[in-house]
This record gives structure tokens, C-alpha cells and sequence, in this order.
């Protein structure tokens, strides 16, 4: 590919946070050093509340070091060496990822909700040889046990649970750890106590910035996924980053239930708050009525969560009526939050949702809506150091403001490239002005002061008639109806305009059966709003649509549904 050309400077925002400086001066040091720096500083305060046990940074540090030395003398494992971390969020998720980096590792987070065959493809491609896991997860995981990872720890959820506090821990947190039993292979799992009983002590340190600390595998939309390389200072940069941008300090209380396997969990609820010194409010799964105790009996300050969370909670009843006087800062990402939903939590909670938008290339934390002025569904303005900007996705020739195109980004969160994959890092990226831009395959524009709009994801505009559609504006308008709980856009096949639009809808509990549940008046509705290409010209009603691990809906699942339908009908005998 050739590089492509640019006489653009990199534009900076008139909307720039006051205060705030044009670039940063990012540490120069480990992830696992931010955990001996607030040891060292707060021992005794809390870095975890899981329901009513709280872990303080001190026992945090000594729990790390102890796995850590297990892992080096026990395991054996070499600066570099791969480790598997295949858990649900709970304390020993936060150790182990820490012991790992401590141990000189690199860090390779599986998705719980990962089975056998993409477990097998994510440890042969990064190379593992240990791993993590949830008890509940062993049986997935213990095939490659002896073939492929020679050591794997595993741990019970409740383990480190010594007080509920009183809180309504779930039920299935408290069921008995499943009897450790042998692999095919006949090698045996260590148990999570015995590990750390083992009392080993790790080697001095020596990770620095520059190290490779972390593979985090795409969700792989083309194709198996992909690891993307990322070192101790990338992840720095981004963890750093985002909280001088928010205004965090270390008496911020985080709410943690987006998953910490996924980049958006784990550098908000993880490797930030550690980084300040501040308190991690656990939770291992979503649960909305939980999540309101649980920001009442500690005084949450900050949550971060995908738009479909947040709708989730606010709308489960009674939640008008819970103290949620605590909470400073609402933010998230992963989807543009809906009109209708941010009015609302600004009218009667007075809470703005500051969106912001980052990937697992880049450590997810890259664009963001200043606290003081952010824009409704907007992306948000190039962060600290950070060079975004909008090209032409063919040509690659740089399009100016107001003008839809391929967003790109230069900063030091972005990762180092696409584990053992040239072909993907040479599709990925693009030179402009000499420097090295991701190529993030998301469609937007940039307007006049710099903030980013999505249009959509490069590969999932519609062509109706050579109209072009993109499904996220069509949703932001439908969660706007009365009787919509959450919409998903995708095509349909047509005869006469080739593709079309049609809205998958999940309907609010009070509106199922109802005259304004009809889909011809939900139609109607739209045509009073959208351009006529625009409007969804088949309405379906499911019960719930379709999540991954994070709380993103998944529209591919849905895509590729109406697709196999569509060959179905194709293939199917004509009368």
C-alpha cells in the first residue's frame, strides 16, 4: 500500500478542557508499578470492596507478589512467556493479571464467554503456556491442559468472599467450586490457595515501558481473531490519560461490572483506579438491581458502561427512588448513546453521559467529549497527544470538516501491530506525514470544532437503491418512540432496491400488545422523521436482543441471521 499523502497539521479543538494541557508527560514505568506505588502510599485503604469484603492495597500487593512467585518458580515462566487469564470479574482476576506482569508475562485475556474451539485457537496463535481460570471454566479449558498449557490455576469466585456485608451476593457466586478433576491429558489444575500458600517470592522486576505486557484478541469480525500488541506504555498512556481528562483522584470510587477481559473494563475499572489509588466497587456480572445497592452502600462516584447497560438500569423500577446522589461521572463508549436516553438522565438525575470512543488497538482510550462541553451521540475531540483524523477510505486522501470518511488515529495508545500477522498490519495502517496511523474502520466526520461523529462501521452501511444508510442514525431515532426498549439496524434483502432497512426491536414491557407496538405505526412513525430511504421497511419484535460480554448489542449475529434466511428462501423450491 502506498502512503498516503497530507498537508493538514493535526487540528486542535477551540473546545480543548481549560486547565488542561496539549500533551502529557506519561510514566515511564510498569503496569504492576502503579500497584507497589499506591501500597506504598495508601496500605491501608481500600482497593477492592467485593460485596462486603474489602482488600486493601497492602494485602493487594502481597497477594500479587506471592502468585507472581508461583508462577516463575513454580510454573517457570520466562520474561515474555504467555499466560491465558479466562475469567469472569472478581478479586483473583485482579491478581493474577497484575502477577502476570509482575512475573515479567504478557497478559492474554480470554472471553468467559469463549468456548472450546476459540480458546484453542487463541492459545495456539498466542503461544501460551499457563493459564488462569474460573473454576466454571476449567471443563472449557482443560483440552489444551498438558497438549498446550503446561500449568493452569484455577480459582472459585466466593474464595476470596469473606463477608457478604449484607448485600444479596448471587446465589450461583456460592455454589461449591466443581471437584478439581485431571485433564484429558491426565495433568492436574492447581488450585488458586495452594498456589498462593506456596509462599514463593518473584525476581526483582524489570518490565519497563517499552515491554510487551498484553495480547488482547479482537472479536475477530473478518475472519480468527487477532492479538494486538500492547506494552506497558501504551496502556499507560491511555490509563494515565483518561483520568486527568476526567477529573479523577484517588478518593474516586469506580463502579467495576464491565467485564475486565475486555479493554473498556479493564483499563477503566482496573489499571486506572490503580493507578490513582482508588477504590474498585467489584461486581462479576451485570445485575441492575445490584448495581443500585451497591452504589448506594459505597458511594460510587464514577461508572463507565456501554449505552445498553445504562438503559437497562435506569429504566428498572424503582430507580427514581434510590440514592444515587454520589455518583459524579457517567461515561462510556462502544455505541452512541440515544438522544432520548441522555435527555432523560440529564432531566431527572442530572447526570450527563460523557461519551467517548477508543478500541482495543488503542487501549481504549482515544477520543473523548470534554466534561464541560460534551456533544449528544458524539464521539468526542482527539485527547492528549493524539492525532485523529478523517480519510478517504479508498484513495486514503485526507477529507476535510463536515466531510464522511474513515476515522484514523496516531497517538502513543495505539498498539505496536497485529501479533505475527504483516498481512493485517500492512491492511491496518497508513502513513500520513510520516507518521503511523491505525486505520480504525469506523465511518465519520470531524465539524468545525474538532468533534468526531460515527457514522458507522466501515463494513455495515446499507445500499438501498444507492441510497447510503447508515444503521446507527435509524437507531438513535427509534430508542426516541415510547414503546422501545432497544433497537438493532441491519439490511434485508429487497428485489427492487437490492438492500433495505429493517429494525429489530425489543419492546418496553409496558408496550408489548399495545396500539403503539404496531410495526406499520412504528413505520409511520419514522417516515415523520427520516428521509423515505431511510425508513425501516420491516419491523421485527424479539423478546431481547443479542449481547456480547461488554453489553454491546451485536448486530453482526443479527446480520448474518437475516442473511442465512435469505439464502434459505434462495434455495428454497418455488410452487
Amino acid at each position: 500500500m502506498m502512503p498516503a499523502t497530507s498537508t493538514n497539521p493535526p487540528f486542535r479543538s477551540p473546545a480543548w478542557p481549560p486547565g488542561l494541557p496539549a500533551t502529557l508527560h506519561t510514566p515511564r514505568t510498569s503496569l504492576y508499578y502503579n500497584v507497589e506505588a499506591a501500597a506504598r502510599r495508601y496500605p491501608d485503604k481500600a482497593a477492592i470492596q467485593y460485596f462486603g469484603t474489602a482488600i486493601s492495597y497492602a494485602q493487594l500487593q502481597d497477594e500479587i507478589e506471592r502468585m507472581a512467585g508461583y508462577l516463575q518458580q513454580g510454573c517457570g515462566i520466562q520474561p515474555g512467556d504467555r499466560v491465558l487469564l479466562f475469567s469472569q470479574n472478581c478479586p483473583q482476576f485482579i491478581i493474577a493479571y497484575y502477577a502476570i506482569l509482575r512475573a515479567e508475562g504478557v497478559v492474554v485475556p480470554a472471553n468467559p464467554m469463549w468456548l472450546e474451539a476459540e480458546l484453542a485457537h487463541v492459545v495456539a496463535d498466542s503461544g501460551a503456556v499457563a493459564a488462569f481460570a474460573g473454576s466454571e471454566l476449567y471443563q472449557c479449558l482443560s483440552p489444551l491442559h498438558g497438549p498446550a498449557l503446561r500449568h493452569v490455576i484455577v480459582h472459585d469466585y466466593a474464595g476470596m468472599l469473606r463477608d457478604d456485608g449484607g448485600l444479596p451476593v448471587p446465589a450461583w457466586l456460592r455454589e461449591p467450586a466443581p471437584a478439581l478433576q485431571a485433564a484429558p491429558s491426565g495433568a492436574l489444575p492447581v488450585a488458586w490457595e495452594s498456589a498462593s500458600a506456596a509462599g514463593h517470592r518473584p525476581l526483582p522486576h524489570q518490565a519497563g515501558f517499552d515491554t510487551l505486557c498484553m495480547l488482547a484478541y479482537t472479536s475477530g469480525t473478518t475472519g480468527n481473531p487477532k492479538g494486538c500488541m500492547h506494552t506497558h506504555g501504551s496502556m499507560m498512556t491511555a490509563a494515565v490519560g483518561s483520568q486527568i481528562w476526567r477529573s479523577s483522584t484517588p478518593e474516586s470510587v469506580v463502579l467495576a461490572v464491565a467485564p475486565m477481559f475486555h479493554l473498556l473494563g479493564m483499563q477503566n475499572c482496573m489499571n486506572s483506579p490503580i493507578y490513582l489509588g482508588a477504590t474498585v466497587v467489584l461486581m462479576p456480572r451485570w445485575d441492575r438491581a445490584l448495581a443500585a445497592d451497591l452504589i448506594e452502600r459505597y458511594r460510587v462516584s464514577v461508572w463507565g458502561a456501554p449505552p445498553a447497560m445504562m438503559v437497562d438500569f435506569f429504566s428498572q423500577p424503582g430507580i427514581a427512588q434510590r440514592d444515587l446522589s454520589s455518583l459524579a461521572f457517567l461515561g462510556g463508549g462502544g455505541a452512541a448513546m440515544p438522544d432520548a436516553v441522555a435527555n432523560m438522565l440529564q432531566e431527572r438525575f442530572g447526570l450527563p453521559y460523557v461519551e467517548a470512543y477508543g478500541m482495543t488497538e488503542t487501549a481504549s482510550f482515544l477520543l473523548s467529549n470534554p466534561r464541560n462541553k460534551p456533544k449528544r451521540e458524539c464521539l468526542g475531540i482527539a485527547t492528549f497527544g493524539v492525532d485523529a483524523r478523517v480519510i478517504d477510505p479508498q484513495t486514503l486522501a485526507e477529507l476535510p470538516q463536515g466531510q464522511t470518511g474513515e476515522i484514523v488515529a496516531h497517538g502513543g495508545q495505539v498498539m505496536q501491530g497485529y501479533w505475527r500477522n504483516p498481512e493485517a498490519n500492512e491492511a491496518s495502517f497508513v502513513e500520513l506525514d510520516g507518521k503511523r496511523f491505525l486505520r480504525t474502520g469506523d465511518l465519520g466526520f470531524m465539524d468545525e470544532e474538532g468533534y468526531f461523529f460515527m457514522r458507522d462501521r466501515l463494513k455495515r452501511m446499507i445500499n438501498a437503491s444507492g441510497f447510503k444508510v447508515w444503521p446507527a442514525e435509524v437507531e438513535n431515532l427509534l430508542y426516541g418512540h415510547p414503546a422501545i426498549h432497544e433497537a438493532c439496524v441491519i439490511a434485508a434483502r429487497d428485489e427492487r432496491r437490492g438492500e433495505t432497512v429493517k429494525a429489530v426491536i425489543a419492546l418496553r414491557p409496558e408496550a408489548r400488545g399495545t396500539a403503539e407496538a404496531d410495526p406499520e405505526r412504528i413505520m409511520a412513525w419514522c417516515r415523520e422523521r427520516l428521509a423515505a430511504y431511510k425508513v425501516p421497511r420491516i419491523v421485527e419484535f424479539v423478546e431481547a436482543l443479542p449481547k456480547s460480554g461488554t453489553g454491546k448489542i451485536q448486530w453482526r449475529a443479527l446480520q448474518e441471521r437475516e442473511m442465512q434466511e435469505r439464502e434459505m428462501q434462495a434455495e428454497a423450491p418455488r410452487p
